[in-house]
């Protein structure tokens, strides 16, 4: 019978052993953000099952704590990326995991973990199609690179830099061309020649 993970076992797997963001970053990245055939299956073996349960409502009770919003968050928002790598699946969960980030982010429980982990919970605005959460986006990130320390400072400057990339693709097309074929959504001849040009897809 299959069986979902538990918060705690999500978030070690995330992030591994607490320690300075930087570490953390550093040693965390190529799974977070790289693109690996043995990642993928790792996390296919250990959370699919977690995904289809949080997926279909069964985790909601994962929201009494602001580590257990963080780790559905992760659930919904990065698992899918890894279990449906190029299919338009992985991108199924981004309302829900997008719902969570923003009571997250209203409710100030996301005051109440690592800036490194907070990261992740800002992720689903970078995520939408949405100008509006888009420039949000950039503001959160914007404030933790401003309250970093100043040997992280590079590392959360990085990851305001992709919040403005991601950002302006929104302001000028309203949606992240990349996913078009993805989503089976037609391509405009301004977004091909976009997509033509070297790091148009992330």
């Amino acid at each position: 019978m299959s069986q979902a993970a538990s918060p705690e076992a999500v978030l070690d797997f995330w992030f591994g052993q607490p320690g300075p963001a930087a570490e953390v970053a550093a040693r965390q990245r190529p799974l977070w953000f790289g693109k690996s055939a043995a990642n993928d299956q790792q996390v296919t073996d250990r959370f699919a099952d977690t995904l289809t349960a949080a997926g279909a409502g069964q985790l909601d009770h994962w929201v009494r704590t602001p580590r257990d919003q963080l780790a559905l968050i992760v659930v919904l928002d990065q698992f899918p990326h890894h279990i449906h790598r190029d299919q338009g699946l992985s991108f199924a969960y981004d309302a829900q995991s997008l719902a969570l980030a923003l009571d997250m982010i209203q409710s100030g429980n996301a005051a109440c973990v690592a800036p490194i982990e907070r990261v992740f919970v800002y992720l689903p605005l970078e995520h939408a199609e949405s100008l509006e959460l888009q420039d949000q986006s950039v503001a959160l990130y914007a404030q933790l690179a401003t309250e970093a320390h100043a040997a992280e400072r590079p590392l959360f400057d990085g990851f305001l830099d992709y919040a403005v990339k991601h950002r302006d693709v929104v302001a000028r097309f309203g949606r992240f061309p990349h996913r078009n074929e993805l989503l089976g959504r037609p391509s405009s001849s301004e977004e091909i020649a976009f997509l033509q040009q070297p790091g148009s897809r992330f």
